[in-house]
C-alpha cells in the first residue's frame, strides 16, 4: 500500500490548532516539575522528616495519577477533552492552595506534611485530566490522519515543561521558599484556564453505548507494554544520568539529560509526521533501535562527549516510540473510546516508572551506574519485539 503524501515537517495548521492544548499541558507540567527537585529539601530540611516520608510525599502524586487514568479517559470521552483539561487546571490550582495551607501549618510538622500529601495526590489527579484530556481534545479537533502528530506535540509540551521547570523551581525555592512553589501552582493553572474559556469546544459525539473497558484494555495493552519497556530507558536517564556523570567526574552533570531532552524535542519537530505517514508500529520499531543503541553507548562511554552523544541518540529514538505506539493504541479503538484508550495507554508508563526506577536503583547498587544503561538498552529491545509483532498483525489484517 502506497503511503499517503504528507509534508516533511509537522503541518503548521495542526501545530497552530494544538497551541491552546499545548499551553494547558505546559502549565500543568511546569507546576509538577517545579516541585520535584525541591520537595525532598522542603520535607527534610523545613519539616524535619526522613527519607521514608519524602518518598511518601513524592509518590502520592504518581499513585493518584495512576489510579485516575481510566477515570480521566472515560470523562474525556463522555464530556469532551476541553472540559477535562479545564477541570484538571482548576484541580491543580486547588493543589497549590493546599501547598500554601501546608506552609501555614509548618509549626505543626505532622499536620503540614499530611496536608502536603493530600495536595500531591490532588495534583496527581489534575495531571491525569490535563494530559489525557489534552490528547482527547486534540484528537477531536484534528483530522484522524494526524493522530500521531497530536500525541507527539502534546508530549513535546510535557517534556519541555519538565526540562524547564526543574531549574526554575529550584531558583524559586532558594529565593522565596516553598511558599513560592505554592503560589506558582495555584496561579499559573488559573491564568491558563481563563485564557482557554473562549477556545472552541469540539462537538462531542453522542455515545451509542457505554465504553467497554475490558475491550479497550485488550486493544491497548500490547502497545502500552511496548511503550512501558521503552520508558525504562527514559527513566534511567531521568534518574541516573546525573549520578553517572558525577561518578565519572564529568561536568556539567546535567549535560546527559539536557542532550536527551533537546534531541527528543528536535526529533518531534522534524519527524513528528512519520507515524501518521508510515504507520506507528514501523516507526516505533526503527526508533527504539536508535534509543537502545544510545543507551548502550552511555553505558560503555569513557568520556562525557561520548556519553552525551549516546543520551542524544536515546532521546532521538525515544521521541517517536511513544506517539508511534500511541497511534496503534487509538487506531484500534472506536472514536468515542479514544480518551479511555489514551488514559489506559499512559497508565502503562506510570507503572513502568513506578517499578522500573527502584529496580534500576538496585542494579546500580549491585553492578554500578554504567550497568543501569546497559541493562536499560536490553530492556528497550523488548519494545522492538512488540512493535514487530504489531507490524505483522497490521500487515496480515491489511492483506
Amino acid at each position: 500500500m502506497t503511503p499517503s503524501p504528507s509534508p516533511s515537517t509537522p503541518s503548521p495548521s495542526v501545530a497552530v490548532t494544538l497551541l491552546p492544548i499545548m499551553a494547558a499541558v505546559l502549565a500543568g507540567f511546569v507546576v509538577i516539575g517545579a516541585a520535584l527537585p525541591v520537595l525532598p529539601l522542603h520535607v527534610s530540611h523545613n519539616l524535619g522528616f526522613g527519607s521514608v516520608v519524602v518518598g511518601v510525599v513524592a509518590g502520592a502524586q504518581f499513585a493518584a495519577s495512576l489510579i485516575s487514568r481510566v477515570w480521566s479517559g472515560s470523562f474525556s470521552d463522555a464530556n469532551g477533552g476541553k472540559r477535562a483539561v479545564l477541570i484538571g487546571l482548576a484541580t491543580a490550582a486547588v493543589a497549590g492552595l493546599l501547598y500554601l495551607l501546608s506552609v501555614a501549618a509548618e509549626s505543626s510538622p505532622a499536620l503540614s506534611v499530611s496536608i502536603l500529601v493530600v495536595g500531591r495526590a490532588v495534583l496527581g489527579g489534575a495531571e491525569s485530566f490535563i494530559i489525557t484530556g489534552g490528547v482527547a481534545w486534540g484528537l477531536a479537533i484534528v483530522d484522524p490522519g494526524h493522530s500521531g502528530k497530536v500525541i507527539a506535540w502534546v508530549g513535546t509540551a510535557m517534556f519541555a515543561a519538565l526540562a524547564f521547570s526543574g531549574p526554575f523551581g529550584s531558583i524559586l525555592f532558594t529565593s522565596c521558599g516553598f511558599v513560592a512553589i505554592g503560589l506558582l501552582t495555584a496561579l499559573l493553572p488559573l491564568l491558563v484556564l481563563v485564557s482557554l474559556l473562549r477556545t472552541p469546544d469540539p462537538r462531542r459525539q453522542v455515545r451509542q453505548r457505554k465504553s467497554n473497558v475490558r475491550a479497550v484494555i485488550g486493544t491497548v495493552w500490547l502497545p502500552g507494554l511496548g511503550a512501558a519497556l521503552a520508558s525504562i530507558g527514559y527513566g534511567a536517564i531521568l534518574a541516573f544520568s546525573s549520578l553517572l556523570y558525577a561518578d565519572k567526574q564529568w561536568q556539567p552533570v546535567w549535560l546527559g539529560f539536557t542532550a536527551f531532552g533537546a534531541a527528543l524535542i528536535a526529533a518531534r519537530v522534524l519527524c513528528g509526521h512519520l507515524p501518521d505517514r508510515y504507520g506507528g508500529a514501523k516507526i516505533a520499531l526503527l526508533f527504539v533501535l536508535v534509543q537502545s543503541a544510545g543507551l548502550l553507548i552511555m553505558g560503555l562511554a569513557g568520556t562525557s562527549l561520548l556519553a552525551s552523544l549516546g543520551a542524544a541518540l536515546a532521546g532521538f529514538g525515544y521521541s517517536l516510540v511513544y506517539p508511534g505506539l500511541g497511534v496503534e493504541a487509538v487506531g484500534g479503538t472506536a472514536s468515542q473510546d479514544r480518551g479511555l484508550a489514551m488514559g489506559i495507554y499512559t497508565a502503562f508508563l506510570d507503572v513502568a516508572m513506578a517499578f522500573g526506577s527502584p529496580a534500576l536503583g538496585w542494579i546500580a547498587s549491585q553492578q554500578g551506574l554504567s550497568m543501569v544503561f546497559v541493562i536499560s538498552a536490553a530492556v528497550t529491545l523488548g519494545t522492538a519485539v512488540i512493535a514487530a509483532a504489531l507490524l505483522r498483525t497490521s500487515r496480515s489484517t491489511a492483506s
